[in-house]
């Protein structure tokens, strides 16, 4: 193994030591490095991704909008990983729906943010609900938060699409059987591929010791 090498498998197991915060019962869990593993990226769905699809570097965050950890990474690393490495071609996200049967409005929220998807508006679904998590995760008004963050004319949209939810239902479950091939069972989980290799890195991860990893994936040979 090179030194170059040694040091980015350092820099993961890291992530480790970071501390990655889980909302599973309100435990604190560690982030887990995988062993590298051959890069299968199916079901990208092109209105579901941030970035450049010819980004050294793919992040696939599976994530639940009812999930507080998933909002804490969304509100933190996610941001400043979009403006530094999305932004400047260096990172390509995509998000996968990873509902958690623990939330009873988990579901019916991955089924507005796909619907809003296939209309252009994930973005801002995705804001919405994460700004206003605590509110719907107490009155289940994932239509009304919704809602407050899009015209009406793009709602009209989003429910039409919504009376005929077995299509967007079978992409979630696709969603969730890929991150059972990583081993997903909790979230948020962040799968990063680079140069063939495959890290799962479960939890809140801190955006230096994030930052610090995917600079040593990209100046790794």
């Amino acid at each position: 193994m090179s030194w170059q090498k040694f040091k980015v498998g350092a820099i993961a197991v890291g992530l480790l030591a970071a501390g990655a915060y889980l909302s599973l019962g309100g435990r604190a869990a560690l982030a887990a490095a995988a062993e590298p593993q051959t890069v299968n990226l199916p079901d990208v769905d092109p209105h579901k991704t941030r970035g450049s699809k010819t980004a050294p570097i793919v992040m696939e965050v599976f994530s639940d909008f009812q999930c507080p950890a998933c909002k804490q990474l969304y509100m933190g690393a996610s941001r400043q990983v979009d403006d530094n490495y999305v932004a400047t071609g260096k990172v390509f996200v995509i998000h996968r729906d990873f509902p958690l049967p623990m939330h009873a409005y988990s579901r019916i929220a991955a089924r507005y943010g796909r619907a809003a998807a296939q209309i252009g508006k994930l973005d801002q679904v995705e804001q919405v609900l994460f700004q206003n998590q605590e509110n719907w995760d107490k009155t289940g008004d994932v239509d009304g938060t919704v809602a407050s963050g899009l015209s009406a004319a793009d709602m009209t949209k989003i429910r039409t699409i919504l009376k005929n939810p077995t299509a967007i239902d079978a992409a979630i479950e696709k969603d969730i059987a890929l991150g059972k091939t990583y081993n997903v069972n909790q979230t948020p989980t962040t799968v990063i591929h680079c140069k063939g290799q495959t890290y799962p890195v479960s939890g809140v991860v801190n955006y230096e010791v994030l930052r610090s990893f995917l600079d040593q994936l990209l100046s790794s040979k």
